[in-house]
């Protein structure tokens, strides 16, 4: 039985796709009889606050779907300042470094990255120690924050460039969430190995549902994080309601100005209906009609799990975010793709949809997620490489 440890910063019970993934990851090694732990940091995510079971620690071990799980220290804040972004990720940085001179490491490390800093810190203790280090890159910093506006190409911006190549140039084999996070890679690494690993969703098959509107329109979903990348509020100022209602489900930075744009405009089908748990969700927004899946500026090497996910519920998508995730959309007609940030191209796509052609297409969707995005046969391939 090989030993596996993976060292990530988001991990149930914290939600959202970078924990499940991990989460599924683990699970998916362990039943293939591998002997898989985990360090993570005490759960904080996304609020910024340790959870009320784990306040007053400085450490907690417990054993979890048969996975020793190690939760260490940091200091948790979602502030907007940098600095104290930055304090957070080298918390648990120096929670790591004591957590390896104190503990037996396995001969196999799984890495997640981003954080960068986190990343390479696991990076540089270990490759001394002579451990088989795989990277797992599910965003490519720091270019995705330039692209997003968090960086300047300055001083700060080459250094975590070094950062980011030093990592890449250790690890022994790097998974990537996307062909282009691997394209990228090996433009500037040619021979390092590599694997695609996207983040397949793990979940029942639901029931298709039937559904009959009277009145014509199409009742549209967004369920997920509501930050600036997503661009959710925007998105309420833009949408011709002519046709559509939107509901919205989650949390995050743009949460209360959204409230306060739903209580200003009660003239318009904007509702907001909170954050609700993974398979709450699942039974609420299978309801819809269409989800959209947005990204306010076209991130290079960025694929929402979302596709995954919803296209297993059997729901319908409109994409709005450009990049490889269009060619998913159009490649297994999972829905429809609207030009990444012309509002105008996304109103007109959504007029054209008829609602019986939305009930049509949900059977053949999920069909084709459960066979093409298929986790099982991830992970055994992924097994025989590590």
């Amino acid at each position: 039985m090989k030993d596996i440890l993976i060292i990530t910063n988001y991990f149930p019970p914290e939600i959202g796709a970078a924990s499940n993934r991990i989460f599924h990851l683990a699970e998916g090694l362990q039943k293939r009889e591998c002997n898989v732990s985990v360090i993570t940091p005490l759960p904080n995510y996304p609020k910024g606050e340790i959870f009320n079971d784990y306040k007053g620690r400085f450490k907690f071990s417990s054993i979890e779907n048969n996975i020793k799980v190690y939760r260490l220290w940091l200091y948790a804040n979602n502030s907007k300042s940098k600095l104290l972004r930055l304090f957070a990720m080298i918390s648990y940085s120096l929670s790591l470094i004591c957590f390896f001179c104190f503990n037996k490491i396995p001969k196999t490390v799984i890495i997640q990255s981003p954080p960068l800093l986190v990343a390479f810190t696991s990076i540089l203790f270990l490759k001394s120690k002579n451990r088989k280090l795989i990277l797992n890159v599910s965003d490519l910093w720091p270019l995705a924050g330039l692209e997003l506006g968090a960086f300047k190409r300055n001083s700060i911006y080459r250094l975590l460039q070094k950062i980011e190549h030093y990592n890449y140039k250790k690890a022994d084999l790097i998974l990537g969430q996307s062909e282009e996070i691997l394209s990228h890679i090996q433009s500037i690494f040619p021979k390092k190995d590599t694997f695609l690993y996207r983040n397949y969703p793990q979940i029942e098959a639901p029931k298709v549902l039937q559904k009959h509107n009277s009145d014509n329109k199409i009742k549209m979903v967004y369920a997920g994080l509501l930050g600036v990348a997503q661009g959710i509020y925007k998105l309420c100022h833009e949408l011709d309601y002519s046709r559509v209602e939107f509901h919205i489900y989650g949390d995050g930075a743009e949460r209360s100005l959204i409230k306060n744009f739903i209580e200003s405009n009660t003239d318009l089908p904007i509702y907001y209906h909170g954050e609700l748990t993974r398979n709450k969700l699942h039974e609420s927004i299978i309801q819809y009609d269409l989800t959209i899946i947005p990204l306010l500026n076209r991130i290079y090497g960025s694929v929402p799990s979302k596709i995954f996910e919803y296209s297993k519920l059997g729901i319908p998508i409109i994409y709005f975010g450009g990049g490889e995730g269009e060619t998913l959309i159009e490649n297994n007609k999972l829905g429809w793709i609207a030009k990444a940030g012309d509002y105008t191209d996304l109103n007109n796509t959504i007029n054209k949809i008829s609602t019986a052609e939305l009930q049509k297409i949900r059977a053949s969707i999920r069909k084709q997620a459960f066979q093409v995005f298929n986790l099982e046969k991830q992970l055994d391939s992924l097994i025989k490489t590590i």
